[in-house]
């Protein structure tokens, strides 16, 4: 096995060859090093241009297997042999995120993280009594592949763990399972501590949430029992049904964790905790609520992975993308975010400042509440008790000789009006609105009392957006669409004028037999052009608006969602259940 280049030649070759392959521009690369040197950083060129949105993890991957004579494995598109993964434990493969995917002869191939790692494939060697083949994949297909092959086999399950009970375990909290000197620590779930049948129960729980990529868990009592209901791509789904004779015990346990108030079940209450799972932490974000049958909760999963999101991962298409890119390059202005809860703004927000956060600026945000520990960044927690509402948090921000602002949410006229005086005075602002499109979220701040003239001169852009859940990549296959179907929707025809071929998933194991995994964001972009400024002073409807952006380059959201199907990421069925209903 060769040894790895130097940092200087490995800097050296990879900009040649991410530009060989047309992937960046020598600008770019520029652009890259620069920012390198800014952060004071070792981190490698290929995840400086991944985190700058300018390439693909999979693009960084392919260029790294290029330089180092490693095969590029496409965890989506082949079939992974069971056996192989037999040899190796889910704990070793999560330790150096690798996977074994075939055999070759007397031989194991891997897909690894990093195909150099010596004392990893030592340790596969001396584990598998086998010679070990590397090759290179990105590190989150890694870890949704081993989460799908190890799903049945890897950690206790809740049915597993139920199993394991008997009538007396869960007579009562205090019967054993939950002592009332239990302390209040976060444990991690491979911890000697996670004995008890509730610990297991509760950590199976919230392990399994994390293996299915869910962004909530809800626990939700009822006459005969507990339901529990995961969250994943935006749809909920059944997961085990719980005793009721546990019901008592669990939410205690859930509650010891998040630190609230085990006595207190009359009143909603809101807590967090973090967990240790595989050696990765998790936050969760923890309400409980009163019920007829009992305390509800339910537990945001907070993955912090998902912040090292670029643009180029969020689904915005090259001249989307470029349009907004632009947006993020001004000195001033108000870039609003809009859409329904649980479209995507947050995350949309948080790549953004990951693009503009260069080290030479000094950026500050106020949330409600702060989900996520940005690196470099400030962040101020809304409290309205001590009197830290959005308006008073960002009043004192100006104060704080800030470059960039982002504001959570627009939620009054005096948040919106001191917002806009930002940035009218030489700051540029980030935050959101809840609007069905691009051009309802200026009507929506004249409807808060905010004047036309005022918006018309600090708003520079407005982003729209939905998310849609994304065709599995291991079970994608084409159809036929339906003639009508086709025409109704608009959807092009071949050559012989018949439907083009659209994709769907048939269902694996992998996507649950959802047909889907993952998803992507569906983009409306209104650059507030001259045109669109004369509508806004003129106080003009939104459909006037809306006229003047696609005037001026505006694709709307259902046009960017059709297109992704076309493209073959998403179904139309997906498209009409998330665009087109109501």
């Amino acid at each position: 096995m060769t040894a790895p280049p130097t940092s200087q030649q490995h800097l050296t070759r990879l900009g040649t060859l991410f530009l060989r392959n047309g992937m960046v521009t020598a600008q770019q690369v520029e652009q890259a090093l620069e920012r390198q040197r800014q952060l004071g950083s070792a981190r490698p060129l290929g995840e400086i241009l991944v985190a700058m949105g300018l390439i693909t993890d999979r693009q960084r991957v392919q260029v790294i297997g290029e330089q180092w004579g490693i095969p590029v494995v496409d965890l989506h598109r082949i079939n992974i042999n069971g056996d192989a993964v037999q040899l190796v434990s889910q704990e070793l493969a999560r330790r150096y995120t690798l996977l074994p995917i075939e055999f070759a002869g007397p031989r194991l191939i891997v897909a690894m993280q990093d195909p150099l790692n010596v004392r990893a494939i030592d340790e596969l060697r001396l584990v598998t009594g086998r010679d070990i083949l590397p090759g290179i994949a990105p590190e989150d297909e890694i870890r949704s592949a081993i989460d799908a092959v190890y799903r049945r086999s890897g950690g206790t399950s809740v049915e597993t763990v139920l199993k394991s009970f008997s009538s007396s375990d869960v007579s009562d909290v205090n019967g054993g399972w939950l002592p009332p000197e239990v302390q209040v620590a976060e444990e991690a779930v491979e911890s000697d501590a996670a004995t008890q049948p509730i610990i297991q129960l509760a950590n199976a729980i919230l392990q399994r949430g994390i293996a299915e990529k869910a962004s909530d868990i809800h626990i939700e009592p009822n006459k005969d029992g507990i339901r529990v209901r995961y969250r994943i791509d935006g749809i909920l789904s059944d997961g085990p049904s719980v005793p009721k004779n546990v019901q008592p015990a669990l939410i205690s346990r859930i509650k010891i964790m998040s630190d609230l108030d085990i006595a207190e079940k009359r009143a909603p209450q809101d807590g967090r905790m973090s967990l240790r799972v595989h050696g990765q932490v998790f936050d969760f974000r923890v309400s409980t609520l009163p019920a007829h049958y009992g305390e509800k909760v339910v537990l945001r999963i907070l993955d912090k992975s998902s912040l090292q999101l670029g643009l180029s991962k969020l689904g915005l298409q090259d001249n989307v993308a470029a349009m907004y890119e632009q947006l993020l390059k001004r000195s001033h202005g108000i870039v609003l975010v809009t859409g329904p809860t649980g479209s995507g703004k947050s995350t949309t927000l948080y790549a953004s400042l990951n693009t503009v956060n260069s080290g030479e600026k000094n950026i500050l945000t106020i949330e409600d509440p702060v989900e996520y520990d940005l690196p470099g960044i400030t962040q101020v927690g809304v409290n309205n008790r001590a009197g830290m509402s959005f308006a008073a948090g960002l009043r004192a921000m100006l104060r704080q000789d800030p470059d960039i602002i982002m504001v959570g949410e627009m939620r009054d006229r005096e948040t919106a009006m001191i917002a806009i005086e930002a940035a009218l005075t030489g700051h540029l602002v980030f935050s959101t609105l809840h609007t069905n499109d691009a051009p309802g979220a200026i009507t929506r701040l004249v409807d808060m009392g905010v004047e036309p003239f005022l918006i018309a001169s600090a708003t520079v852009g407005v982003m729209a957006q939905r998310l849609v859940r994304r065709i599995c990549d291991r079970c994608k296959e084409a159809y036929m669409p339906p003639r009508d179907a086709v025409l109704r929707y608009g959807l092009p025809l071949d050559d012989a004028n018949e439907p083009a071929q659209l994709f769907r998933g048939a269902g694996c194991e992998q996507c649950n037999n959802s047909g889907y995994r993952g998803r992507v964001g569906c983009y409306e972009l209104l650059p507030v052009t001259d045109d669109v400024r004369a509508r806004i002073l003129a106080n003009d409807s939104a459909d006037a608006i809306r006229d003047a952006g696609v005037a001026s380059g505006m694709r709307s959201l259902k046009d960017d969602a059709m297109s992704k199907v076309i493209l073959g990421q998403t179904t139309l069925e997906e498209v009409l259940r998330v665009l087109y209903a109501g």
